[in-house]
């Protein structure tokens, strides 16, 4: 209690100052500086400033917006009015689905029946568990949508059995969460949904179809690098399992896979929509967790919706915050010297692609995925559609960038969850890693160049 009373009283008194200091610079900054610069000045120097203090993101956005709106002298329930139009939207309730049926997933056990499944298909070969944590993300993120959901229940049972089986705890780790960023990558994915927003309305169905081939080529790319690093460190090979026991796994396994393909058929052949697949997600997931395998009681169905709650108001308030933040942005033109910035440096399509690669790298390092989704999705949009990429193609771009940075130091929150399940260091995980992230990259190095890949199934569905 007394750890959440000294963050809100800090928190408060961060505000009473911001607010001192923007008042105090508004007289000088509107005879000397040009207003919008002045405006420029405050949002970014107030948002660095509260991240420096380690702040919740959702303030490090909101707050420099109210003080920039009162530096510009706007009225301040501006900012409140665009915190409220950003959550005010139909396809958002698709994300609260979403995230509670990948709970349901975790705590009823699918993860585990996926995994086991994932050993029958590949477990026979050396390094072959390595490769089954990889498939099996494949899967679960398939249907669960998100990489700490299948970095938590996935690792929790998957790093212990790689380290008792003779497998390196970092290395366990390390293929543990970066595999995990594929269910940001394949859909069912809420962090796509939040592009969608951003980005003006671009199709969810479009976006998903537009995720599996990057999705598995980065998997393929993945086991690719497990497999060499097995075989140079001679990690064992996976036990036979018998035919019998084969068929009762598949058969389990089967019914939580259903999830996903239930989902994608039924958007594709425009039986419901992705808010209401959602929905039907987390119905069926229920429905198998708690009647078929019977591993979901209300105890855990309580646990469920609770850890389901605080994920969702920390996503909302994130959305909410990030939406007064765009509009401050959008009212500096902010996109418009991004974009100038940049072509300033060069015009060639290639390499202006290249930096804004290299821009979301670097800010996946250092910022959370959904608000960096809703701050420069409508920086960079503009400039990638005047360069002739498609939204959907630099959505997937844009997933793979920041699914990276998930897992990278210093504030890469799958790898924090990895860490703290497989029990080491940061340090020692990211170095780990590092074999995977080359691979990740070259991946992305291909979605984002060769369109092919994205919209050979994706631009059946752009609108």
């Amino acid at each position: 209690m007394k750890k959440i009373l000294s963050y809100v009283f800090g928190a408060i008194m961060i505000v009473l100052l911001g607010i001192l200091l923007a008042f105090m610079l508004r007289l000088p900054m509107t005879q000397n500086v040009p207003r919008e610069e002045g405006g420029r000045i405050v949002l970014f120097s107030s948002f660095v400033l509260f991240m420096m203090f380690r702040m919740p993101i959702a303030f490090c956005l909101g707050i420099p917006a109210l003080l920039t709106a009162i530096y510009l002298r706007l009225p301040a329930m501006v900012v409140f009015q665009r915190m409220s139009a950003g959550i005010n939207a139909f396809s958002l309730i698709a994300i609260p689905f979403f995230i509670l049926a990948g709970q349901i997933m975790a705590e009823g056990g699918i993860a585990q029946k996926i995994v086991e499944f994932s050993n029958i298909l590949i477990g026979r070969v050396r390094g072959g568990l390595a490769m089954v944590n990889i498939l099996a993300s494949m899967f679960f993120g398939g249907v669960s949508g998100s990489s700490v959901a299948d970095t938590s229940s996935i690792g929790a049972f998957l790093i212990p059995m790689m380290v008792r089986q003779g497998y390196d705890r970092d290395f366990s780790i390390a293929v543990t969460i970066t595999s995990s960023t594929l269910g940001i990558i394949i859909p069912p994915s809420h962090n796509m949904i939040i592009y969608s927003l951003a980005a003006g309305g671009v199709s969810v169905g479009a976006l998903f179809m537009a995720g599996y081939i990057p999705g598995i080529m980065v998997g393929l790319a993945q086991m690719l690098v497990a497999y060499i690093i097995s075989v140079k460190r001679n990690y064992p090979i996976a036990g036979k399992v018998g035919l019998k026991e084969a068929l009762i796994i598949t058969r389990d396994s089967i019914l939580g896979l259903l999830v996903g393909i239930i989902i994608i058929a039924g958007i594709i052949f425009g039986v419901f929509t992705a808010t209401e697949a959602s929905v039907v997600a987390a119905v069926y997931a229920l429905f198998i967790t708690a009647f078929v395998y019977k591993t979901m009681d209300l105890k855990k169905l309580l646990r469920t919706f609770q850890s389901t709650a605080v994920v969702i108001a920390m996503v909302l308030f994130i959305i909410a915050s990030s939406s007064a933040f765009g509009y401050l942005l959008a009212y500096l033109k902010v996109p418009a010297l991004v974009a100038g910035a940049l072509t300033s440096i060069t015009t060639n399509k290639y390499v202006l692609l290249l930096l804004i690669n290299l821009m979301l790298l670097f800010l996946g390092m250092i910022m959370d995925m959904a608000p960096l989704i809703l701050i420069t999705t409508p920086i960079l949009l503009p400039l990638v559609r005047s360069l002739g990429i498609s939204p959907v193609q630099f959505g997937i771009v844009m997933m793979i960038n920041l699914g990276i940075g998930l897992c990278t130091p210093p504030v890469g929150t799958t790898l924090f969850v990895g860490c703290a399940i497989g029990k080491s260091t940061m340090e020692r995980v990211a170095k780990a890693s590092i074999p995977f992230y080359l691979a990740m990259i070259a991946i992305l190095l291909l979605v984002t160049y060769v369109p092919w890949f994205t919209m050979f199934l994706g631009g059946r569905f752009a609108r």
